[in-house]
């Protein structure tokens, strides 16, 4: 792996203001303040709400409060989605701090998985990196790990333990010096206007001819409504990290560098702002 240090660090200390609010129509025993939280771009939402689920439950009756679950301009927000991944998506260009509803009643059921504890994520979670390292690996790195490096990288994302986290995930991040990269690059594709959930499908790092497939390439392939057409404007957005990355950059230096915890690059394309 090329080692771009403060690029790795640059993307897990990414954070996002967030104004958490109750929902109007939730029941309180006296009137509910809004709750204000830096959002690690990296984690998962129901990993990093503890406080805000103790500052609204203060205000209810506890027979009113379920499972909490959260909602931006209407859209329920999956849980399952890196945060950072879930602002890109649906509020990449509004306002800051970003403004999130809280519920605990009428969960969605068509719209969200649920989450009644952390082993829930963590099981998620782990399921990603070994889908990665069967594209990336075959499997193999994950399979030679023991038990301690998997919680290790558990325990590194959900403490926000940089060095704890990638002293581990730098092997999943490795591969043999005559391969010049990964099999398969893990990335899904995730575009704002339509239901479906996200695209993914194999992809190779380096070319037939031997040189690096870029991003541009990967969207050609794969959603070529994201490139604009030579004759006319760019319509869309393409995100990562909350950035535009340039489509010359290869793709296998994003994967390195640019892939969540769960060892996915999670692509966003948006729909370009017209003002």
């Amino acid at each position: 792996m090329t080692d771009d240090k403060d690029v790795l660090r640059d993307v897990w200390f990414g954070r996002i203001p967030a104004c958490f609010t109750l929902y109007q129509d939730e029941i309180t025993e006296r009137e509910a303040e809004p709750y204000y939280l830096l959002l690690p771009r990296i984690s998962y939402l129901t990993l990093v709400t503890d406080k805000v689920k103790k500052h609204f439950q203060k205000v209810m009756r506890q027979e009113e409060v379920s499972e909490i679950w959260f909602e931006y301009e209407g859209t329920p927000l999956k849980w399952h989605y890196p945060i950072g991944l879930l602002f890109d998506l649906h509020a990449s260009n509004t306002a800051l701090p970003w403004s999130i509803t809280v519920h605990f009643k009428n969960f969605p059921e068509k719209d969200l998985l649920h989450c009644h504890s952390k082993d829930v994520i963590e099981a998620h979670f782990m399921a990603c990196i070994k889908e990665a390292d069967a594209l990336k690996h075959k499997s193999q790195v994950i399979n030679e790990m023991q038990k301690k490096d998997h919680k290790q990288l558990w325990m590194g994302l959900q403490n926000d333990k940089f060095e704890q986290f990638w002293a581990i995930n730098r092997k999943l991040m490795e591969y043999p010096p005559e391969d010049s990269g990964f099999r398969y690059i893990p990335f899904r594709i995730y575009q704002a206007t339509t239901e479906r959930p996200f695209i993914q499908k194999l992809f190779r790092p380096i070319a037939s001819g031997g040189e690096l497939h870029t991003l541009g390439d990967l969207l050609k392939d794969v959603c070529p409504s994201a490139i604009a057409p030579e004759d006319g404007e760019q319509k869309t957005q393409v995100m990562i990290h909350g950035i535009e990355p340039m489509l010359e950059t290869p793709v296998q230096w994003l994967s390195e560098h640019m892939s969540y915890p769960d060892n996915f690059l999670h692509i966003s394309i948006i729909p370009r702002p017209t003002d």
